[in-house]
């Protein structure tokens, strides 16, 4: 069986605080619409938000190939240096690790690509957390989208517990008066 005949996508957060990384990523095939949307959005950057092909170390890109998408314009001396240093290089080793680990079997990573979309807090102050938090969401993200994770029944049991995220959590009262009406269903 192929793997990833359609396109696979995952999402992780890990790390807190500034250092944290929020990684999403979509899986797919050469020769079919994640290719398209690769070389598209590789060949249309725009201000502030450059894609760039993930790299291993210089000259050695990771495979299966990688798209880093910066969610953040990359702004001041360290922000720069975790962009394109530290989370790249924690992209391409939790990349590397999926493919090491046996989520995407070795013998296919010269025909799939990924797309990766990473958050780079602005206010980054550690390389080196930075770095593993990336590694770690990375490989996360990737082993979410194998496994098609999360299941339409936990993102249900998540929802009724209230949506939260690390930069904002309604309290009871907001999310009971938020809530459509019953009759809003029908």
């Amino acid at each position: 069986m192929t793997f990833a005949p359609a396109a696979l996508v995952g999402e992780s957060f890990v790390g807190t605080g500034v250092n944290a990384a929020h990684t999403n990523i979509v899986v797919g095939r050469k020769g079919g619409p994640v290719e398209t949307a690769w070389a598209t959005a590789l060949a249309t950057p725009s201000a502030g938000h450059v894609p760039f092909v993930t790299v291993v170390r210089p000259g050695v890109p990771v495979k299966p190939l990688t798209l880093f998408v910066t969610k953040a314009a990359a702004s001041g001396d360290l922000h720069e240096r975790a962009t394109w240093g530290s989370a790249q290089a924690g992209l391409a080793q939790g990349v590397a690790d999926a493919v090491e680990h046996g989520l995407i079997p070795a013998a296919e990573a010269d025909d799939l690509l990924i797309i990766a979309a990473i958050w780079v807090n602005p206010g980054v102050a550690d390389l080196d957390e930075s770095f593993r938090n990336q590694r770690a969401a990375a490989f996360g993200a990737i082993r979410a989208a194998v496994a098609g994770t999360p299941t339409v029944d936990e993102v249900r049991a998540a929802a009724r517990a209230g949506a939260a995220n690390p930069f904002y959590e309604p309290g009871a009262t907001v999310l009971a008066e938020s809530a459509p009406a019953p009759e809003a269903a029908r």
